[in-house]
């Protein structure tokens, strides 16, 4: 009988030991959740520290891409040597695609904010979190729930209160048609990077769009190179790897998160950016701005507090 007994509180602290597939997924959910946000906080230290690279000289778009390639290569080679696989980049087709689409989108969401302008270069280039949901139900029959789409669509508005994107009567014109082919890209690259998960290692994934990336780029980039001084070389590189890093984490992230969800908390990166411009660089709320700021935290709050869908 006491043999018994102690076979059973054995057997029952065995059970209650093991995770249960549900705990499992509520952590990966949780985690990835973290890693999107501290992908968002790198995105929003890059582009503070381009604005202020920009004080300190006219460095071109190229060469600002290319720096952000090169220091993702060179962090991947640092982080990850042995579950790194060049040779999948030119074998795999997946990984070509997401790499040279990758490379380009990069460069044009750099080049409609320059000639396009911050605020309507970012909401029509973010309107991909609206396409990417879309497409992820046909391409990767994900379920685009009614909380995520109606967050999606809150942040969008909050998004243009806060960009204001079409003020002082201005018109369309073909930049604006490739900021939206530019959304449409950046929307399929997120599918194809959750489709990648299931056969490649994140550092494989990422370092697709680093090497496309640079072999775009950097034919220009060293036609335009600019000689740097030490605080614009420093400034560029730490630019580099905060985006390399925002980058990094956002695709693993997409290992556990729907297209919807993560796309959706990168929206607090347009958020972040116009705080940071408030802080560091003495600019000014409106009362609409706020608003739309609000609108941003309330609709990325929709993905960050849902609970998962347990996959069998």
């Amino acid at each position: 009988m006491r043999r018994h007994r102690t076979g059973f509180v054995l057997t029952t602290t065995a059970m209650t030991s093991v995770s249960s597939p549900g705990s499992t997924t509520n952590r990966s959910h949780r985690n990835s959740i973290l890693m999107m946000l501290g992908s968002a906080a790198c995105f929003i230290t890059n582009v503070l520290l381009i604005r202020a690279l920009a004080s300190f000289g006219n460095v071109s778009v190229w060469v600002v891409v290319s720096a952000r390639f090169l220091v993702g290569i060179a962090l991947v080679f640092t982080l990850y040597r042995r579950e790194f696989q060049p040779r999948n980049l030119f074998t795999n087709p997946k990984l070509v695609e997401r790499g040279v689409l990758g490379g380009i989108c990069t460069f044009g969401f750099y080049y409609t904010v320059v000639h396009l302008g911050a605020g309507r270069a970012t909401f029509i280039n973010n309107t991909y979190v609206i396409w990417g949901g879309f497409f992820a139900v046909f391409a990767l029959r994900e379920h685009l729930r009614p909380a995520l789409l109606t967050g999606a669509v809150a942040a969008l508005l909050g998004l243009g209160l806060l960009t204001n994107p079409f003020s002082h009567g201005t018109h369309t014109g073909w930049l604006d048609a490739f900021a939206l082919l530019n959304a449409f890209g950046a929307a399929w690259i997120v599918v194809t990077i959750r489709k990648l998960h299931a056969r490649e290692h994140t550092s494989t994934i990422f370092a697709a769009q680093c090497v496309y990336g640079l072999l775009i780029c950097a034919g220009p980039a060293v036609a335009h190179l600019p000689s740097l001084t030490p605080i614009t070389a420093s400034l560029l590189i730490l630019a580099s790897v905060s985006a390399a890093a925002g980058q990094l984490l956002m695709t693993h992230a997409f290992r556990n998160l729907s297209v919807s969800e993560g796309s959706l908390l990168q929206m607090l990166v347009p958020l972040g950016i116009a705080i940071g411009g408030v802080t560091f660089f003495h600019e000014h709320f409106t009362a609409l701005e706020l608003l739309g700021g609000t609108l941003i935290l309330a609709g990325t709050a929709a993905s960050s507090l849902m609970k998962p869908a347990i996959r069998s």
